[in-house]
Parts: structure tokens; C-alpha cells; sequence
């Protein structure tokens, strides 16, 4: 199987979302802008001066905790993870984000505020192909407790699946999803799907001063008996978030990847080794490495 390949996408006018980032507190506007083919998707810290570009891609990742961050010559845009997702699941590959903070805003804790401007905005095929990165073989990181895979495809296209496991008691307990990834599915199953976790981790994040101006009613918030204060969109919303934050963590290829991916209680970190491990594995003839 070789892949779809299809024309490259972008934005046919300015979109703007505005809000605050959920661990710096600070209000932030993001500016969607249109951009040529081949460009890719560009973060432009707009609040500097000259102002700063930092391309999206594996590379440029640095490890910060719980959430997907960019850094370029010690200049960083910060949980970029929604704002990826909402531009894969639409298949929008070619444009610029101007922010004015470090931190893009987390809005309701899903990608749908992002998804809203940008279809507000619309989007223009491009007179350039937008080629795929077929998986040829089985790549794995991780442990036995947390690990994610990547394995060929049963069908043309990216199919994920998820794992999460809470335990057998609990709100949460253990879900499963699998999809096949497509402008329609992203928008009805994976674009609305919030930000979660649990009470005891919210007040020990409060505790060493972060997230001070987020509410339960900005994301999901689990006690023993579910969430605090919210409703759940989905029956399985948490692990449609895993998914909304793996598809966003693999925009990180820069490429239409083209094969299968089971994600078992994984997180930024291991999302993004494998999409470092599949940009290595791209460029390397024989494939030698399946584990």
C-alpha cells in the first residue's frame, strides 16, 4: 500500500480564537493565517520583536510535563497538542499561528474552538501535493506498562486506536477506541473531546501555583463519583482526548502518516519518540529497526 496522495491545504482567510492558557493564566490570542504551499505549519510569537518562527515538527519538542511544547534558539509556543490536532483532523498543512504569549489558550480543554475558526475561515486546496508516509514495518517505544506502536496499514490512511486504564473501580475505569482518521470523523468523534483529570492531581497543581484561573467548567475534573461540576460529551470522552492528543502529537511528522497506531496509556513523551522514531525510520533504506 502506497498512500493517498492528495493536494496541499491551507486557510482562506485570518481566523482568530482568544482565551487563557490553563497553567500560565495569562490571556493569549491565536491568529490563523494562510500560507503557502510547502510551508508547513508555522507558530509565530508575534509578541517579539523581530517576531519568532518555530516550525512544527518533532524536532523542535522539548520535554515539559504534560503538555506538548516547541522551542527554537530558547523562544517556545506551549501546548500547541489541540491546535495541531484541530489542523490534522482538518487536513489543513500549510499555515501560520501568531500568538502573543507563550502558552495557546486551552478555551473548553478540546480542539472545537480551533476547529470553529478555522472552518469559519475556510479552507483552499493548493497547486502542490501533499505526500505520504507509509509505515513498512512495526516500530514500538515505550514499556510493557506504556507504550505506543506503529504498525502498517489494514487500509489506506491513519487508523488509531487507544487504550487507557484507571482501574476497575473509579469513574473513568478502562476505555477503548478505535477510528479511522478523516475530516468527518475528527469533526463528529475527536474534535470536542476535553482535557481531563482527576481531583487529588487538579488541588496538587493548584498547590505548587498552577492553573490557579481554570475552573472544572473549563475541563473535566473527575472525583469518585465523575466529573465536578461538567458533562460528559461523550460516554468515553477521556479516551477520545488521548486520541485528540495523539493525532496531535503525529502532525508533528510534518507528513500525511499512513498506517496504524495503538496507543496504550501513552503520553506526549511517547508520542512524540515515535514519530521521531518513524522520521528516522523514513529516511533509512533497508528498514532495519522494528522495535
Amino acid at each position: 500500500m502506497t498512500g493517498s496522495v492528495r493536494l496541499q491545504q491551507t486557510i482562506g482567510s485570518t481566523a482568530r480564537v482568544t482565551g487563557f492558557g490553563y497553567w500560565s493564566g495569562l490571556d493569549v490570542q491565536v491568529e490563523f493565517r494562510p500560507a503557502p504551499a510547502d510551508a508547513g505549519i508555522v507558530f509565530v510569537r508575534g509578541d517579539l520583536e523581530p517576531p519568532q518562527r518555530i516550525r512544527a515538527c518533532v524536532q523542535h519538542r522539548i520535554e515539559v510535563p504534560r503538555r506538548t511544547t516547541l522551542a527554537v534558539g530558547g523562544v517556545r509556543v506551549e501546548m500547541v497538542e489541540h491546535i495541531m490536532a484541530a489542523l490534522a483532523g482538518l487536513r489543513i498543512d500549510n499555515c501560520e499561528v501568531w500568538v502573543d504569549q507563550p502558552e495557546m489558550p486551552g478555551c473548553d480543554g478540546s480542539s472545537l474552538p480551533f476547529v470553529q475558526a478555522l472552518l469559519r475561515a475556510g479552507i483552499l486546496s493548493q497547486p502542490a501535493i501533499r505526500h505520504p508516509q507509509v509505515v513498512h514495518h512495526p516500530v514500538q517505544v515505550g514499556d510493557s506498562a506504556c507504550w505506543v506502536e506503529a504498525r502498517p496499514p489494514a487500509i489506506d490512511g491513519l487508523s488509531l486506536q487507544c487504550m487507557i486504564d484507571y482501574g476497575p473501580t473509579g469513574p473513568i475505569g478502562r476505555q477503548v477506541l478505535q477510528l479511522l482518521i478523516t475530516p468527518d470523523t475528527f469533526l463528529s468523534e475527536l474534535a470536542a473531546a476535553r482535557t481531563f483529570l482527576l481531583e487529588q492531581e487538579a488541588a496538587w497543581l493548584r498547590g505548587q501555583g498552577l492553573g490557579l484561573r481554570v475552573t472544572s467548567r473549563d475541563l473535566l475534573v473527575f472525583d469518585d463519583q465523575g466529573p465536578v461540576d461538567n458533562t460528559l460529551r461523550f460516554p468515553d470522552e477521556c479516551v477520545r482526548h488521548k486520541m485528540l492528543d495523539l493525532l496531535g502529537d503525529l502532525a508533528l511528522a510534518g507528513c500525511d502518516l499512513v498506517g496504524h497506531v495503538t496507543a496504550h496509556c501513552s503520553g506526549h513523551r511517547l508520542n512524540a519518540a515515535l514519530v521521531a522514531a518513524l522520521n528516522v525510520q523514513a529516511h533509512s533504506f533497508p528498514w532495519k529497526r522494528t522495535a
